[in-house]
């Protein structure tokens, strides 16, 4: 039978297990994809913890880990066009995707371009998505400054390097470890830690247009005294600090026509998914444990064998 890693029950990793999983039958406006590649995000973890997003519903137990992946349809459900066995694709599982097979809605699943690999388009889904609605959003004109927490992350690479497709000056807050790795994607690095606002302001002098905040707490905080304008204040981690501060969430769009906009930045060379290491399905605790640990850079992407 097929695998499929998943947490038995709400907890720490002690909840993890590699279990045999059916194959799934695609419904309606779904595909079943035998997946080659998934991505791993925070989002995994804190899900595994009980976390979900506002309105989703509490999942059945056990769960498959993973929102995001990239493989081949097997077999499309009813009232699904434009998708057949064979076709490549990449979008937003139903149900988990650190598995040999998930369902896929149409909605959320875009056609991989060729020039992709599966490991990378595996890796934009949530994170460059994300990065990608956020930087919309903002809604800046070419030549504006945009500082972005976390910029060492996942979506923080993918929303530096989005920022300067669009024209826009990055400041991207990271570990002093991460510093050459900021700098390559051409945005400015300042370090994290205490007196935070004050290097932001001599790295840009002449102040910032708008705060991506991918951390949420005293980060969040520190760079929201930087702007004059809060509705230019948008955050990926911290809704409850980011509405007090006069902010708002990344508002995602979730189609399958961002899928798109996103992979072609990445065929025109103007978007990197930096994933700087894979494993194979059998080892996915260690992939979850890279990120959850909170040091990996760039993108972490469990790689699935045909």
């Amino acid at each position: 039978m097929p695998k499929a890693y998943v947490f038995t029950r709400y907890g720490g990793p002690e909840t993890e297990a590699l279990v045999e999983q059916d194959r799934p039958s695609p419904g309606p406006g779904q595909i079943l994809v035998a997946v080659r590649a998934a991505g791993v995000n925070p989002v995994d973890w804190k899900q595994r913890t009980g976390y979900r997003r506002p309105g989703v519903p509490e999942p059945e137990l056990p769960v498959v880990f993973g929102n995001e992946v990239a493989g081949v349809v097997e077999e499309v459900g009813a009232d699904v066009a434009g998708f057949g066995p064979g076709d490549e694709v990449f979008g937003n599982p139903v149900a988990g995707g650190y598995a040999r097979y998930t369902l896929l809605p149409v909605a959320v699943t875009a056609h991989k371009p060729a020039q992709l690999s599966f490991t990378d388009a595996a890796a934009l889904p949530v994170a460059a998505a994300t990065a990608y609605d956020g930087i919309r959003q903002l809604d800046l004109p070419s030549g504006a400054t945009v500082l972005i927490t976390g910029a060492g992350g996942g979506v923080g690479v993918a929303a530096a390097q989005i920022a300067r497709a669009f024209g826009l000056r990055v400041v991207g807050v990271a570990s002093d470890a991460k510093k050459d790795f900021v700098e390559s994607i051409g945005a400015v690095h300042v370090p994290s830690g205490a007196g935070l606002a004050e290097r932001v302001r001599a790295a840009a002098p002449d102040g910032v247009d708008a705060v991506f905040d991918l951390v949420g707490g005293e980060v969040l905080e520190a760079a929201a005294t930087l702007l004059a304008d809060r509705t230019k204040l948008i955050t990926g981690a911290d809704r409850e600090t980011v509405a007090r501060l006069g902010g708002v969430p990344v508002a995602r769009a979730r189609t399958a026509a961002v899928l798109d906009e996103v992979a072609q930045l990445v065929v025109d060379g103007k978007l990197r998914p930096f994933v700087t290491r894979t494993f194979p399905l059998d080892r996915a605790g260690e992939a979850l444990r890279t990120v959850e640990d909170g040091h990996a850079r760039g993108k972490i992407v469990i790689e699935v064998s045909a």
